[in-house]
C-alpha cells in the first residue's frame, strides 16, 4: 500500500468514525429522535466526506510531494472510506432500538479504531498500544463532549 492509499484509507476511516459517532450521541442525546440521528448520518456521510476528500486534496497537493496519480488516490480513496463506513453506521440505528444502538455503534467504532491503529503501528514498526490508547483516547473524549452537548441541548430547549 502506497503513502497515499494509507492517507485515504486511515483518515477516511478515523475521520468517518469519530464525527459520525459524535453526531449520533449528540444528535440522539438531544432530540431522542431515531429520524434525526438517520438523517444526520446520511447528511455527514455525503457532506462531509467531500469536504474532507477535497481537504486532503489540497493539504497533500501543498505539500508538494504527492504525484497526481498519489494526490486522486487519496482524494478517492478518503472519500469512499469516509462515505461508505459512515453508511454502516445506519445498520444498527436502523434495526436496534435505541439506545442500544448507540451502544453497539461505540463498539464497531471502537473495534475499527483499534484495528486500523494496530494495522498503522506495526506498518510504522512501533508498538501498538500506545498509539490505540492515544487516538482511543480522543474518540473517547469526543464522545464525552457529543454527550454533554447533547444534554445541554435538550435541557436548554425542552
Amino acid at each position: 500500500m502506497n503513502k497515499a492509499q494509507k492517507v485515504g484509507i486511515s483518515f477516511g476511516l478515523t475521520s468517518a468514525t469519530i464525527t459520525t459517532l459524535g453526531l449520533i450521541i449528540g444528535l440522539e442525546t438531544s432530540t431522542g429522535s431515531r429520524m434525526a440521528v438517520i438523517a444526520g448520518i446520511l447528511t455527514i456521510s455525503i457532506a462531509d466526506a467531500l469536504s474532507d476528500s477535497f481537504g486532503v486534496h489540497l493539504a497533500k497537493e501543498s505539500e508538494g510531494n504527492f504525484t497526481h496519480k498519489e494526490l486522486r488516490q487519496a482524494t478517492v480513496l478518503t472519500f469512499l472510506c469516509k462515505f461508505i463506513f459512515g453508511l454502516t453506521f445506519l445498520i444498527p440505528v436502523i434495526t436496534i432500538p435505541m439506545p442500544w444502538a448507540i451502544y453497539v455503534s461505540i463498539v464497531w467504532g471502537g473495534l475499527v479504531l483499534v484495528i486500523l491503529n494496530y494495522y498503522i503501528a506495526r506498518s510504522n514498526n512501533r508498538r501498538p498500544l500506545p498509539i490505540i490508547l492515544e487516538h482511543g483516547l480522543i474518540a473517547v473524549l469526543v464522545i464525552l463532549l457529543s454527550w454533554g452537548v447533547g444534554l445541554s441541548i435538550a435541557y436548554l430547549f425542552n
